[in-house]
């Protein structure tokens, strides 16, 4: 199983934001050279994450991106939804018919089944988890690492 980039590239660029706070923005440029994106891809993202209402946006000089709900009420599984939508929703069946009008498994599906329970595996650990709880564990992990001792020869 795979998250699309989308997701990824998109959660990483929305907690490079609330790492800053409300009040300190930063532009599409910055966030792209400390994850290494493209400006295109980066604007791609914040487009929707502004859009769902995650992160707002001031023009002008001292403009950029800014967090727009307290990371701590922004659940992970909600910004994935919103970055790339679930592996497994209602439309799910719809959109795999193969050659067919309407799914030829319509009633009785196994494989319908399995899906709806990785899903909720997924939102069961997804949809606990907050914004702040990764900038939290990236914070700790920053510290907490000790810098390599050089080797002297």
């Amino acid at each position: 199983m795979k998250f699309s980039t989308q997701e990824e590239y998109g959660l990483r660029c929305l907690i490079q934001i609330a790492k800053q706070g409300a009040d300190d923005a930063l532009t599409i440029q910055e966030i792209g050279r400390r994850e290494g994106l493209t400006t295109p891809h980066v604007a791609k993202l914040l487009m929707i994450l502004r859009k769902t209402g995650f992160i707002k946006s001031t023009r002008g000089q001292s403009g950029g991106y800014t967090i727009a709900r307290d990371p701590r009420t922004i659940l992970v599984g909600e910004a994935l939804a919103a970055l790339g939508g679930k592996l497994y929703d209602d439309r799910f069946c719809e959109r795999h018919v193969g050659t067919h009008d309407v799914c030829s498994h319509s009633v009785g599906c196994s494989v319908r089944d399995l899906w709806e329970d990785v899903q909720t595996a997924i939102d069961s650990v997804v949809n606990r988890i907050t914004l702040a709880d990764l900038i939290r564990q990236s914070n700790v992990e920053f510290f907490v690492t000790p810098p390599k001792e050089k080797v002297h020869s």
